[in-house]
């Protein structure tokens, strides 16, 4: 019955209603000087029709109105100016800024858009950072995504408004756990990214559980021909680095391929200080434990993605995408330095452990896709299949040795794991378009089916003397089915816009321990409304009103009960008894002049999932788990500026004034639960700089501010990124040469502390956050053909973790 439910409200709505949307911008000289009543043409890519028309007002604006989904150029035109064709793919609304023109008889390789490319654009429900060609891009794309407006890095997950963000790639869900999805963005090369979309509240076409997004968008050929790049780079932090990598596009009349290969040798280092006070009965100090690790991991990850598109017909066209990953052999290198002193400040003893872990990865995955263009203009119909195979296998060995203060040897533990994962996803969705009258209707169903398998073998000893402890060894089989639909309407009447949408999931999910013989299941139908209201107060002023309910679902790894150790006395934990966590979100927005942005929002996270870490005061241990907290809340004002200062400078200014809080359940403590709470302020400033007149040499220079932040029951402390870059183009813009260095202040690790009750917890991380890169692209074939965002469809895991 459930089952019905969900096909009727994804099917219902076909028999109503693609998408139409619009483009808007203003048309300006290059000392910016807007051009009233410049004749501003909408051409479609594939013929070069003129499909819409329009003139730009006495200030220089312009919209053009019921643009449906497409490949277009867009040209303007004026008296004594002149421009060349700006290709668009149209997939939402669109504000492209300031077209700048310059004066007829000068030679143009193309519409500069606020200078060269603004950088960042402000729409509707999101924030689009434009990146190709900037000298961000030529890093990788996990350079990209984290300085992106809005996202903070902690601990290296990426987090938007203080939820971890879901990553997708070309509207396709990326589920890959953190690790992974790091391994991924660090091996994906920044030349093949257009864009990335910062999305905090998705609509109801996302995924329910997705919470904010940070959508990416590739670039293939727009126009017949081939391209090709290869690009090295060199890093020097604590330890040199390298990548290599090179891409290819060819596009035919109806075949198109774009391939990408990269392989990055890596060296890093990861340095952490770890400060424990134990506290007894009587609320003092008996022991307090001071930890350095050093973790250096060696890593030679190769990474393959393909894309072929096939046009079968005008109407149909199928696309294949291939990822492949590989990482081999990698090897991490921990070595954990202990003193522990009594209360009062001398030294009881000290501990040494020395461990390697050796790792073995495969990720790939497969999408086919089709889309077929239905006989109503704008309509359309796709079909996506997609398998995702994922195996990791590694083997842990690890020494304590104990020694009293004067250093002599007292014991030591050895100990061995042998963990295995093994996941297999498979999904299949359909997705509806069809415009109405002055509006967009979609609805889609998808099923999702995944299954993970994982063994961890736990050892106490040395070679043959070695013992097996089940107690601390485990099978874990995990099973998970979810069937959703959607639908999503849109309509324009002036001055508003509405777009509401309503996604329901059931969810059937089976989490087995065999060695421990307990099941966890669960089985829960949810719907999942959303909103969007917008209002055009008066021709440069609007607001708009969001929401949308959510849901964050429990890793998988995390309802494995098995512990992962760094030491005997310091471990993470699985926690079988969590459960889906729902939210409500709420934003107000107010917009003057597409420039100035000011956004007030809420989120009440519910019992969302969180890593906290506690301390076993009996037994002296550290252990870190996941726990559904209490409850939680969270506001702000954020406002953003975003214009060119000069045709040359471009600014991007984005600050959030916010307050978090969360209760969690103090599990080693007397009191049942702790409030923890902040008061926070944080500001992105972006400068993208023309330094040269022929537009060859630029630059970058960003600043990014934290006060705090809450991390479970830490509080995170004050942290300060600047980075800078230069990008240099030559050999008739066949080459490419940049600079990049980035933490140039060496400010951007916080550090954590958990202090309430009798818990008193200290972490510090520093990964190699400051370093200096130098790139070098070349470009070959018909390089200066243009782009447009690919459908590099690929889904992965999301919530594997690590075992």
């Amino acid at each position: 019955m459930k089952l019905k439910i969900l096909l009727i409200l994804g099917l219902f709505p076909l028999v109503l209603t693609s998408q139409t949307f619009q483009i808007s911008g203003s048309v300006k000289d290059t000392d910016g000087v807007p051009l009233p009543l410049a004749n501003v043409l909408l051409l479609r890519a594939q013929d070069s029709a003129q499909i819409k028309g329009t003139s730009a007002d006495d200030i220089g604006r312009f919209t053009l109105k019921d643009i449906e989904e497409d490949l277009y150029f867009l040209q303007a035109t004026y008296f004594g100016y002149q421009s060349v064709l700006v290709p668009l793919e149209v997939r939402s609304d669109i504000r492209i800024g300031a077209l700048i023109m310059e004066e007829a008889g000068e030679n143009l390789d193309e519409v500069v858009v606020t200078g060269q490319r603004p950088t960042i654009e402000r729409q509707a429900d999101r924030v689009v950072f434009n990146v190709e060609n900037t000298v961000i891009s030529e890093g990788s794309t996990w350079d990209i995504l984290r300085n992106a407006p809005g996202v903070v890095t902690v601990q290296d997950n990426l987090e938007i408004r203080g939820q971890p963000a879901t990553v997708y790639l070309n509207d396709r869900k990326v589920q890959l756990s953190q690790d992974e999805i790091l391994d991924l963005l660090k091996g994906l090369d920044g030349s093949a990214i257009s864009s990335v979309e910062v999305i905090p509240i998705p609509p109801a076409s996302f995924e329910a559980e997705d919470g904010p997004v940070l959508n990416i968008r590739t670039r293939q050929n727009i126009v017949p021909g081939y391209k090709g790049s290869v690009r090295a780079q060199y890093t020097q932090a604590v330890f040199p680095k390298y990548s290599f990598s090179t891409s290819h596009y060819y596009k035919g009349e109806k075949f198109g391929i774009f391939a990408n290969y990269s392989i990055s040798p890596q060296k890093t280092l990861l340095e952490i200080e770890n400060d424990v006070n134990f506290i007894n009965d009587q609320n003092t100090v008996f022991s307090r434990w001071s930890t350095q690790t050093d973790r250096v991991s060696r890593t030679q990850a190769q990474q393959l993605n393909l894309i072929l598109d096939y046009d079968l017909s005008e109407r149909d066209q199928l696309n294949l995408t291939s990822n492949f990953t590989y990482s081999p052999d990698k090897i991490s290198n921990y070595n954990l330095q202990t003193v522990m002193r009594n209360g009062a400040g001398a030294i009881d003893s000290t501990l040494q452990t020395l461990q390697e872990t050796r790792t073995d990865q495969i990720n790939t995955s497969v999408d086919l896709n089709y889309t077929r263009k239905l006989k109503k203009e704008g309509a359309t119909l796709k079909a996506n299949g997609h398998y995702t195979y994922y195996e990791q296998t590694s083997a842990q060995d690890g020494l304590t040795t104990y020694f009293d203060p004067s250093g002599a040897f007292l014991r030591d533990f050895p100990f061995t794991t042998d963990a295995e994962q093994f996941i297999d996803i498979f999904t299949g969705q359909l997705d509806w378009y069809t415009p109405i009258p002055s509006g967009t209707f979609e609805a889609g169903v998808k099923g999702s089916f995944i299954r993970s398998r994982n063994t961890i073998e736990y050892f106490v000893g040395q070679d043959n003397q070695s013992s097996f402890d089940i107690n601390l060894s485990d099978r874990f089989n995990y099973d998970e089915e979810v069937y959703a639909a959607y639908a999503s309407f849109n309509k324009n009447w002036d001055p508003w816009t509405l777009k509401v949408g309503l996604r329901a999931e059931q969810t059937e999910v089976k989490a087995e321990s065999l060695t421990l013989d307990e099941i966890n299941r669960q089985s829960y139908l949810e719907f999942f409304p959303s909103l969007f209201l917008s209002r055009d107060l008066t021709e440069n002023q609007s607001m708009s009103f969001t929401y949308a309910r959510r849901l964050t679902r429990p890793n998988y790894a995390d309802l494995n009960p098995f512990r992962f150790f760094l030491n005997e006395n310091d471990f993470v934990e699985g926690n079988p008894n969590l459960v889906p966590a729902f939210s409500h979100e709420l934003n107000l927005n107010w917009t003057l002049n597409d420039t100035f942005f000011v956004d007030l929002y809420y989120r009440d996270p519910g019992n969302y999932l969180s890593s906290i870490s506690f301390q076993d005061n009996e037994n002296l241990t550290l252990r870190e788990t996941e726990q559904n907290v209490e409850s939680s809340i969270s506001y702000g004002l954020d406002v953003t500026v975003s214009t060119s200062i000069t045709s040359f400078w471009y600014l991007y200014a984005y600050s959030s004034l916010f307050y978090e809080e969360n209760t969690i359940f103090a599990e080693e403590s007397d009191i049942e639960t702790y409030a923890n709470k902040i008061t926070g302020f944080y500001g992105y400033l972006s400068n993208s700089l023309t330094l040269s007149k022929d537009g060859s040499l630029t630059g970058e220079a960003n600043l990014l501010y934290l006060s705090g932040f809450l991390d479970g029951a830490a509080v995170m402390s004050e942290t300060i990124t600047l980075d800078l870059g230069l990008r240099k183009t030559f050999w008739d813009d066949r080459a490419v040469l940049s600079l990049v260095v980035e933490d140039v202040l060496g400010r951007a690790n916080a550090t954590y502390t958990t202090r309430y009750a009798n818990q008193d917890i200290r972490f510090f991380g520093r990964p190699e956050t400051r370093f200096v890169r130098l790139g070098f692209t070349y470009n070959f074939g018909n390089f200066r053909l243009q782009n447009r965002d690919a459908d590099l469809d690929k889904e992965e895991l999301q919530r594997i973790e690590n075992e």
